[in-house]
């Protein structure tokens, strides 16, 4: 019984120290802008040209509507969206030196920029 205590303890610690390494997985690059809302997070990689970026939401693990999107001046826009437990995207574009606009959006609140990393 105390062995399946100390179990949980180090699942519910591990998690967000897990949660850091596999948002750097999903987006290669280093990150360049992280747009916090009331309901999550966008947080915004670039990598010679090209632009990812990934929603995270504020409470995970349960199935909520999110997306994530990005589009390069010029373009359309790339958008995942969907009923998702943990993440968004990832979303890659190729901008070279062009500016991009990112959205991103968990439940009913959501997040735009204008034209940014120009």
């Amino acid at each position: 019984m105390l062995a399946a205590l100390v179990g949980s303890g180090l699942l519910v610690l591990g998690g967000p120290a897990v949660g850091s390494a596999h948002a750097a997985a999903l987006c290669s690059g280093h990150k360049v802008r992280t747009l916090s809302f009331a309901t999550g997070k966008t947080v915004v990689y670039k990598n010679n040209g090209y632009v990812c970026a990934v929603t995270y939401p504020k409470r995970g693990g349960t199935r909520q509507y999110m997306s994530v999107g990005v589009q390069a001046r010029g373009n359309r826009q790339v958008v995942d969206a969907g009923r998702f437990t943990h993440h968004a995207g990832p979303v890659t574009v190729h901008a070279g030196h062009r500016c991009v606009r990112v959205t991103g959006k968990v439940g009913s609140r959501s997040i735009a920029t204008g034209w940014i990393l120009c």
